[in-house]
């Protein structure tokens, strides 16, 4: 039994190596010069570590610029879509109403149509309304999403519907009932949805470059590119340096918060 736990655990261990390499080799490669990049290569540790490509991104590049600008449409997308969700998934989990059943397997389809089906038809919208190289166009067509709807479904599923039952006999409003009854009970999964919603807005990448084309607009993702476009792909130390400021925020926002991110997944998994 032992034996065979072993081996489950030595299986573990390479696929977890195999995916914090590439993070621990972008880090090291952060850290050397242009001569240990190529003369140590695979060398994790650098003989004589140095901060001067991350210097030479606070000199040269408007990084803070493009950690707001990702911020902020980061933020939004996020604040839209947990109140779509939210709001969306309590009338689907409390009312009753023809054709409901229609209606959550319509928006359950449109979590397997891929990108690039819509991805036409919401530019010609975006360009329609005039928002072109605006961070409210890289926004709008995300202020819903049919997995936060289905996560929160899953969790308000759990709730006893009499406990609305008794607030509506009190004649308490459905306002106070989801604000002070239903969402304080669903707090760390919402927490949690917030997060993944925060860290894949952070790191979209191809529809902020179709709406995006004033340098001054970037997001990291974006910035990150064009510097490795004007550099020729040949700066590695500077290029790395980028990659770890774009990825730092999400991977500790997800460390800190990885608890309520599981247990979310998980409960929504088994209700229902």
């Amino acid at each position: 039994m032992k034996t065979k736990e072993t081996k489950w655990h030595i299986m573990f261990f390479i696929i977890i190596i195999l995916q914090i390499f590439p993070l621990i080799y972008m880090v090291s490669i952060s850290l050397k010069d242009m001569e240990q990049i190529f003369s140590e290569p695979l060398k994790l540790i650098p003989s004589l570590p140095t901060l001067e490509n991350y210097k030479y991104i606070l000199m040269n590049v408007p990084i803070f610029k493009y950690i707001w600008n990702t911020f902020f449409i980061s933020a939004l997308i996020t604040v839209g879509k947990i109140v779509t969700s939210i709001l969306a998934a309590y009338v689907l989990t409390f009312k009753e109403f023809y054709g409901k059943k229609i209606l959550i397997g319509l928006m359950m389809i449109t979590m397997f149509i891929p990108f690039t089906v819509t991805m036409i038809p919401n530019y010609l919208t975006i360009s329609n309304l005039g928002l072109l190289n605006s961070a409210f166009g890289v926004i709008l067509p995300q202020l819903a999403d049919a997995m936060g709807i289905f996560l929160m479904i899953q969790n308000m599923r759990g709730i006893p519907k009499s406990l609305l039952e008794v607030a509506d006999i009190d004649n308490i409003s459905e306002g106070r009932v989801l604000f002070y009854l239903i969402i304080p009970m669903i707090k760390n999964s919402i927490v949690a949805m917030g997060i993944l919603f925060f860290i894949n807005s952070w790191n979209e990448y191809f529809w902020s470059l179709l709406i995006l084309s004033d340098r001054d607009n970037y997001t990291l993702s974006l910035a990150l590119q064009m510097f490795i476009s004007a550099e020729g792909g040949n700066n590695w130390g500077v290029t790395m340096a980028i990659a770890g400021m774009t990825i730092i925020f999400p991977i500790i926002l997800y460390i800190l918060c990885q608890k309520m991110i599981m247990t979310s997944f998980v409960k929504s998994g088994i209700k229902g």
